[in-house]
């Protein structure tokens, strides 16, 4: 529920927080220069040099006829690095989770997923809008999981489609035991879970929900669009994590730095049901292996790169709070507990979040207007430590101004 709490901003006027009143962080463009401090998102990262000349290089055909070399052995690797049978390069991560939405639910059948959920929350609804697919909600906790009692509750019909032999005509009939509703098929999990913060998901309610999903014969998919980071975060494999759901998509182009592309992983014919819905999106790739190949290099510095980020952000995060004279506390302050590469700012008690974002812009400093009370900033390969004090040294004449 939106609630609404009026500051007062530099200019002596009023500043709400409402979120309706709030731009929309993913859409708002931003004076960006070439000396700009960008930690909007992961996502604006540009190729390294040695991505530049992978893609240069890189053998390539023509994917939709399985001729793209560069592009199959991403997706082979891809499906071993997960524990899964096989792979798709998809473009996003949004047409990811929906081809895997697709590939597990039939027209008029229902997932289970987090209200504050990506899949719900910044995917347009594409689920309910291209596929027929109905959605039930839940609320999301601080930690990013969904209470297990909600989830059960929230499974509609047990097991969905049921076959009935026909005696009389020799057949199977396939029937639903309630026709006044939608099957539920389908448990979709984030991890990181990127409106909490970038938290890493507990590995025991992961095993949890898997469990539960067996059980009532649904299955889990996992936007795991920052799976790495949630990997590194909890000292284990990306294998580990991807064994608590069928299904996984993970972006390339997020933590890992790559320009463009995500995968999706799972059982092989999942995956050929994918790739079928793949090109009626208009998702067929030409020579995609260009992308695959800075995809690969990616991959080969997912640790080192992961690792540097979430240490720059813990630093950030502490840096600011120190910088915080303390009179001011608990109007401005960063979170610093359960962190990986994304630092938020909550802006309270007067202090708005437009008032920060665009003091740091001013000074040539990109942050993302999260939501009413937060900034996110997203620690990411281009930013290094000498940014971070150019960072604290601006947020500290913003505080010394309030």
């Amino acid at each position: 529920m939106t609630q609404t709490t009026n500051g007062i901003n530099g200019n002596g006027h009023s500043a709400s927080t409402d979120l309706l009143d709030t731009p929309s962080a993913y859409t708002q463009k931003s004076n960006k220069t070439h000396t700009s401090i960008d930690l909007r998102s992961d996502t604006v990262t540009v190729p390294s040099l040695e991505m530049r000349q992978a893609m240069a290089e890189a053998i390539v055909g023509d994917d939709v006829y399985g001729e793209d070399t560069t592009t199959v052995r991403l997706e082979q690797r891809c499906a071993e690095l997960f524990g899964k049978e096989a792979g798709l390069f998809v473009a996003s991560g949004t047409m990811g989770n929906l081809l895997a939405i697709m590939a597990h639910c039939q027209r008029g059948e229902e997932i289970i997923v987090g209200r504050y959920n990506h899949i719900h929350r910044w995917e347009q609804g594409n689920y309910a809008q291209l596929a027929g697919i109905s959605a039930t909600t839940l609320e999301v906790k601080p930690d990013g999981t969904m209470d297990l009692d909600d989830i059960e509750q929230a499974i509609r019909v047990q097991g969905g489609y049921i076959q009935i032999y026909d005696e009389s005509s020799d057949t199977e009939v396939t029937s639903i035991p309630d026709c006044h509703m939608p099957a539920s098929k389908l448990i979709c999990i984030e991890n990181t879970h990127n409106y909490t913060g970038g938290k890493a998901l507990p590995i025991d309610w992961m095993r949890s929900v898997k469990m539960l999903a067996e059980r009532r014969s649904l299955k889990v998919h996992m936007d795991g669009a920052r799976i790495y980071n949630a990997a590194i975060s909890c000292n284990t494999t990306v294998k580990q994590i991807a064994s608590f759901a069928d299904t996984v998509q993970m972006c390339f182009s997020k933590g890992l730095g790559a320009p463009v592309g995500s995968i999706l992983v799972g059982p092989k014919a999942f995956i050929d049901k994918a790739r079928h819905s793949r090109k009626a999106l208009g998702g067929g790739w030409r020579q995609s292996g260009v992308l695959a190949a800075a995809a690969h290099v990616a991959l080969d510095h997912a640790e080192a790169t992961i690792k540097a980020d979430h240490e720059r952000a813990k630093k950030l995060s502490k840096m600011i709070n120190e910088a915080t004279p303390e009179a001011l506390r608990t109007k401005v302050y960063a979170k610093e507990n359960d962190i990986t590469n994304m630092v938020l700012i909550h802006c309270e008690n007067g202090v708005s979040v437009q008032q920060l974002t665009d003091f740091f812009q001013k000074h040539d400093i990109l942050a993302m207007t999260f939501d009413a009370r937060r900034i996110r900033m997203v620690l990411n390969w281009n930013v290094n430590d000498e940014n971070l004090d150019t960072i604290v040294e601006v947020y500290k004449k913003f505080v010394a101004q309030l």
